[in-house]
């Protein structure tokens, strides 16, 4: 399977592994394709995308088309006439012509067991939802989103203190081993692809700023799963006198209680507890106040949340 002749897409930290695993592994890499370089952080400093950085240590030409369609970026990859060309959160869609222009098609590896959550954000999805497992899938790639054949997948459990950053660390060495794994068989034409079961099919579209909001009527386990399912980032928060307070980590007790969610039942030099639907309670850990960096819940309480009481109201 020595030195197929291969073009990579990809943007984000989660796909560098898989990257770097083909390289290892023997094949040539005429192309990455990556998103162009974006301002990053308040200081709205412009960076190369992680893939750029790993192209480029590995000597591989890197191309970073605004958009694919109607580009000349999109004519050289298709003069390249590559075998195979793999995605992995790339975060652009394929013009029909680059699908079709390799030998072996287009593969995606995928963060997800599909075909559940199909779309941008499988893993915070998996984990808001509560879901005990989440994967990878190796797909072949069609003009409609996530829903080509299944080629390959491999789950792996979410635990109670997983989030988006842990799970994307451990889908992304799966995605390698499982991508390199299955390649040999696929390129020798002996692996043909499983169509997705239509009727089981759900979507995880990227995250908007009314989800990131926390809804005390929730149980403390659901708003749980929200913040680690949006941990590090976009970050679940709440609101408490009009200021935002963005919500790191939170912990469900075991006590209930009768108060109205959203209210601060208790509090301590170390403790903030908060009512949540069906009688649940949670304690918040870790918090993010206005203007203001991450902090525990005691050098909160201990600093700017002194004035925090009881009976008072968060979300409203």
């Amino acid at each position: 399977m020595n030195m197929t002749k291969l073009i990579f897409m990809g943007t984000p930290a989660f796909s560098v592994p898989i990257l770097e695993g083909l390289s290892e592994q023997g094949s040539e890499i005429v192309a990455v394709v990556t998103q162009p370089d974006r301002p990053v952080g308040r200081k709205k400093i412009v960076q190369p995308t992680p893939v750029k950085e790993a192209a480029l240590k590995l000597g591989i030409p890197v191309l970073q088309p605004e958009k694919l369609s109607g580009s000349q970026e999109l004519e050289q990859l298709i003069a390249l006439a590559p075998d195979l060309l793999v995605t992995a959160a790339y975060g652009q869609f394929l013009p029909e012509r680059l699908l079709q222009a390799p030998t072996h098609g287009a593969i995606n590896v995928h963060a997800s067991l599909l075909p559940k959550y199909r779309g941008g954000a499988p893993v915070h999805y998996a984990i808001i939802e509560g879901e005990q497992e989440t994967g990878v899938t190796i797909m072949e790639m069609i003009k409609k989103m996530d829903a080509g054949g299944i080629y390959a997948q491999e789950s792996l459990p979410i635990t109670s203190t997983d989030d988006v950053g842990t799970m994307f660390d451990k889908l992304s060495l799966l995605g390698k081993e499982l991508l390199l794994r299955t390649l040999p068989t696929l390129l020798s034409g002996a692996l043909q692809p499983i169509p997705q079961n239509e009727e089981e099919v759900t979507f995880s579209p990227n995250i908007t700023r009314e989800q990131e909001a926390i809804d005390w009527q929730k149980t403390a386990h659901q708003i749980d799963c929200q913040v680690r399912g949006m941990r590090p980032w976009p970050v679940a928060f709440t609101t408490y006198e009009g200021a935002r307070w963005k919500i790191v980590d939170v912990q469900p007790q075991v006590k209930k209680t009768t108060a109205t969610p959203g209210t601060i039942i208790e509090k301590t030099k170390t403790i903030l507890a908060i009512a949540c639907g069906e009688g649940t309670v949670l304690h918040l850990l870790r918090l993010k106040p206005a203007g203001k960096g991450e902090q525990t819940i005691a050098s909160f309480l201990n600093g700017s949340g002194q004035s925090v009481q009881v009976g008072e109201r968060l979300g409203e």
